[in-house]
């Protein structure tokens, strides 16, 4: 754990020395919220949409851009980095468990994604937004959004490690664009048409997304929450044990 502690300081630090490289995390997001909103706010007025639950538009949207900026993490690419020159390998070579190699970056993003999510939802409150859970809602939010971040930073560092490249570590990202407009992204499941309804419930994200929205709309809304949990606990397990298998392996 020790290890896991010191590696998760460097990749904070990896971070810190390039902030120009956060902007993008904070920006795009909310460039997606203001663009959705402004396009789709009045065909859902407040008073007379039901699962907006009192609140605007722009609450029912904010999950999505907070899914975003927890899919830009940046740890994979640090990761090519250090393959690239060599530091890896003398990671390798010390007396550092494969374990804690895999978890300080993780838990490096997920630190990350605390500060931004936080921002996020700090500078959407201008727009009428309200967490309706409450205190204890927001911490959860917080939680699962960190959580999602660690799973993806896991699937990108998977794609790092099996490539090598820089290039296909990159363009490994753009999977998630596909998952995130599988979702009921725009309108619940339920106005869904047959086919995409039959999408988003065998994708993973809508019960991230249908958790974090639960958290802004409703008062802890358990069944919603657990299922956005479960789904990053099994996805985040998962994630962990392949990294460690794969730098095991690593020749």
């Amino acid at each position: 754990m020790t290890h896991a502690m010191v590696l998760g300081q460097r990749a904070l630090r990896e971070a810190w020395r390039t902030p120009e490289a956060l902007l993008p995390t904070l920006f795009i997001p909310l460039f997606f919220l203001v663009v959705n909103v402004g396009q789709a706010g009045k065909i859902f007025p407040t008073g007379s949409t039901p699962f907006l639950e009192g609140q605007n538009y722009a609450a029912f949207q904010l999950p999505s851009s907070i899914l975003l900026a927890a899919s830009f993490g940046s740890a994979a690419l640090y990761l090519v980095e250090d393959i690239e020159g060599g530091y890896f390998d003398k990671l390798r070579a010390a007396p550092v468990s494969r374990t804690a190699i895999v978890l300080g970056r993780l838990a490096a993003e997920a630190a990350k994604s605390v500060a931004i999510t936080t921002a996020i939802v700090l500078l959407a409150l201008p727009f009428g937004i309200s967490i309706a859970s409450g205190p204890i809602g927001f911490l959860l939010l917080i939680l699962l959004t960190a959580s999602w971040a660690v799973v993806f930073a896991g699937f990108m560092q998977l794609i790092a490690l099996k490539t090598r490249s820089a290039a296909a570590t990159n363009s490994g990202g753009l999977v998630f664009f596909p998952l995130l407009f599988l979702t009921p992204n725009f309108v619940p499941r339920d106005l869904l048409t047959r086919p995409m309804e039959i999408a988003s419930t065998y994708n993973p994200v809508t019960y991230i997304m249908e958790g974090l929205r639960s958290l802004i709309l409703e008062d802890l809304a358990w069944a919603p929450i657990g299922r956005g949990f479960a789904v990053v606990a099994v996805l985040g397990v998962l994630m962990v044990a392949l990294n460690v298998r794969t730098i095991r392996r690593y020749d």
